[in-house]
């Protein structure tokens, strides 16, 4: 269950939103708007009857009233865009007396009785501090259904006045947190699906998916978190990220700290636009949490040679001028032996996150980070349109993001497998080789762990999206690919398709076999990682 919390000043205008049924009025079509819960004296005046716009303004009205009979002002501060600073700034305060929220299920958990909603808001409201469970007086609320959403998402909508009877203001200090905590409670008080505490993925505006469908394409916010997570995953420095990001058709612009020129703090990508249009923007932390600037500087060689590159790359993005190095690795071809290296890296990481710790959410989520960017990057060569590769990438980046990850210690120390996206970044878009197969095996390998863990961890809904993902999308793809054969055995000791063997029971097969033969020894390729002293303020 998701909420999604609001302020406003005026009550009558919330109510009567929530009671229209007019398409031309309401961001959804409303049917049937009726209430399911709300304080004592708005249940026993309304039954479950359709409402009109005047029973909403009758509602609005005593929901209304603790606050005008006591003349009470609750405010919050006003943040607004400043166009010359290029931020939000603090400009007053504004009233803000109305709090609203929405508790919504996927559409795939279908839809609630009104009894069951009605217990569910009594006890979020209990939850959120706004009745006598609180030791303090009352706040007037009322919980009202008007039907499922364009996606088919069942939910309903909460309106709560934040002066309680006796005229003392209610807290909403932390209400984002403690909703949160509330769904997950309510979730398994009434057995709906269990969303997970540890992991986040951004949302998008629904104007960003209707233009897409008018448009026939992919979200930009979703084409867009591949590319960075492509380009990111295959660089071993900030400069070498920035010529990758260009590189994939983006437009990249850096974000300075204030009266600086030289000292990058962030950055935006856009798609480039048709002739005429204006590019729609995307900061790198509004795609995925994982993709901020900070998040991603800490995968990548840091000195103060490389960071007076990366300045220079951001500059002559940012003026829209060709890259300053032309002799970086992203032009160079990487030696065959690296795909064995990257591949025997893959084949211990498997090995490894078998033995690792469920709860260490971060080294969890640097693995899933790090296969993830290597589908993504593989999807970038390969795929004109979004398929298979795209959504395992994509599947696999929700892991990737934790919800508080300061709260969280340091990943330990495992295999990287980051290169691996460089490989498949500088692989021929046409032809599909063993090399690629035996690493791809490890790959799913990989991705199975990732899925095994959410199963024990009883996140049930992960698993099941990334079972799906792999076995609906990715195994038809991986049947196309050649079979890989082990080290030194001969061509026809092919081994089975990669997919198919980890569908053996959706769990991490065996590894240390896999890997394309070659007359060459491996050596040792570190393709990622900081210098072995302290990072540099940049």
């Amino acid at each position: 269950m998701i909420p999604n919390i609001t302020r406003g000043s005026r009550m009558g205008g919330l109510m009567v939103y929530l009671a229209s049924t007019d398409a031309n009025k309401t961001k959804n079509a409303h049917s049937d708007p009726h209430l399911v819960a709300g304080d004592a004296a708005i249940m026993a005046w309304y039954d479950d009857g359709v409402l009109d716009r005047d029973d909403a303004l009758a509602i609005a009205k005593h929901l209304d009233q603790p606050r005008r009979a006591y003349d009470v002002s609750v405010q919050i501060k006003d943040m607004q865009w400043d166009a010359a600073k290029k931020e939000r700034v603090h400009v007053g305060y504004k009233d803000a007396s109305v709090w609203h929220c929405s508790l919504s299920l996927r559409a795939e958990e279908g839809a609630l009785t009104d009894q069951q909603w009605g217990d569910i808001a009594n006890d979020f409201v209990d939850s959120m501090g706004f009745t006598e469970t609180s030791g303090k007086a009352r706040c007037r609320w009322a919980a009202v259904n008007h039907g499922t959403s364009e996606n088919g998402n069942h939910h309903i909508h909460l309106a709560v006045s934040l002066v309680r009877e006796d005229g003392t203001k209610a807290s909403t200090h932390g209400d984002y947190k403690r909703a949160q905590e509330s769904c997950r409670e309510l979730e398994v008080k009434y057995g709906l699906e269990e969303l997970s505490t540890v992991h986040s993925t951004r949302g998008y505006d629904r104007a960003e998916k209707a233009t897409a469908v008018r448009d026939e394409r992919e979200m930009h916010r979703s084409s867009l978190a591949r590319k960075v997570r492509a380009s990111a995953s295959a660089s071993a420095t900030e400069g070498e990220f920035v010529r990758r990001a260009r590189d994939t058709g983006m437009l990249v612009r850096p974000r300075y700290a204030k009266n600086t020129t030289d000292v990058i703090v962030g950055y935006s990508v856009a798609e480039r636009p048709k002739q005429g249009e204006r590019p729609i923007w995307f900061g790198g932390g509004t795609l995925a949490s994982d993709l901020k600037l900070g998040a991603l500087r800490e995968e990548w060689m840091d000195s103060p040679h490389l960071a007076t590159e990366a300045a220079a790359e951001w500059n002559a993005a940012a003026r829209n001028r060709r890259t300053v190095s032309k002799t970086g690795p992203e032009n160079g071809t990487p030696p065959a032996e690296m795909w064995v290296d990257y591949t025997r890296n893959a084949t211990a990481l498997v090995e490894q996150l078998r033995a690792l710790p469920r709860d260490d959410h971060a080294t969890w989520a640097k693995a899933a980070r790090e296969v993830s960017g290597a589908f993504a990057a593989w999807s970038h060569r390969l795929e004109p349109t979004p398929g298979p590769l795209a959504a395992t990438a994509a599947e696999l980046s929700r892991t990737a993001q934790l919800r508080t990850p300061r709260e969280h210690s340091k990943p330990v120390a495992l295999p990287s497998i980051a290169g691996t996206a460089m490989l498949f970044m500088a692989a021929s878009s046409k032809n599909k080789t063993v090399a690629q197969s035996a690493l791809m095996l490890q790959l799913v390998n990989t991705a199975f762990a990732i899925h095994e863990m959410h199963q024990q961890s009883g996140r049930t809904r992960e698993a099941q999206r990334l079972r799906a993902v792999v076995t609906d999308q990715l195994k038809p793809f991986a049947a196309t690919m050649p079979r890989p054969v082990t080290v030194g055995a001969p061509e026809q000791a092919a081994v089975p398709n990669s997919v198919e063997i980890g569908l053996r029971g959706m769990a991490p097969i065996r590894p240390g076999s896999a890997v394309p033969s070659t007359p060459t020894p491996a050596k040792a390729h570190q393709h990622t990682g900081r210098d072995s002293g302290p990072a540099l303020d940049r």
